[in-house]
């Protein structure tokens, strides 16, 4: 009979050690969020993200601890990737679009609330930004239409940041009316 002392301790270890990489990880993402006055939902797509990257980690590692031959492993996971390869580069603007959000969520001054001007020759889109997901920017324009705007789009054409829209002077010019 085989025991499995020392592979139960590996994986001990490495679920302690994935648990402070969660805590830390969410702990800097909560931070930064709030530095940067990042709403909630954004957010929330950074966390999935990198819970995904550390949970792929975590099972490569315990696939290794437990003794899959490391020929046949390096074997599936490329088999994986390449299909993963096919199916992203079949569909670019899914991968696009979440890496444009993960960039819009890092660097760029976009924020939810915010008056803008999309510079495009073929379209005046001039509004509020309603809401930035994982692939789409939702935007109320001025004159009333509610229109969703790929991220990857929002990256590729020229912003210009108007301001935020004050709640208050807008009631106010509908009570002068």
């Amino acid at each position: 009979m085989v025991t499995y002392k020392q592979e139960l301790l590996h994986t001990a270890i490495l679920i302690v050690i994935v648990f402070l990489v969660l805590i830390i990880t969410k702990s800097a993402i909560r931070k930064f969020g709030f530095v940067r006055s990042i709403e909630i939902n954004r957010r929330k797509l950074i966390f999935y993200l990198s819970y995904l990257i550390i949970y792929i980690f975590a099972g490569s590692a315990l696939a290794i601890i437990w003794g899959v031959d490391l020929k046949q492993f390096t074997v599936f996971i490329s088999s994986v990737l390449a299909v993963l390869g096919v199916g992203f580069f079949a569909q670019w603007s899914i991968l696009s679009n979440l890496t444009a959000s993960v960039i819009l969520f890092f660097s760029h001054p976009l924020r939810i609330g915010d008056r803008i001007r999309v510079l495009d020759k073929d379209f005046d889109w001039t509004g509020e930004v309603a809401d930035i997901t994982g692939f789409y920017l939702f935007m109320k324009t001025d004159d009333g239409k509610n229109i969703t705007i790929p991220t990857s789009l929002i990256m590729q054409k020229g912003i210009e940041i108007l301001g935020k829209i004050d709640i208050e002077d807008v009631d106010s010019g509908e009570e002068h009316d």
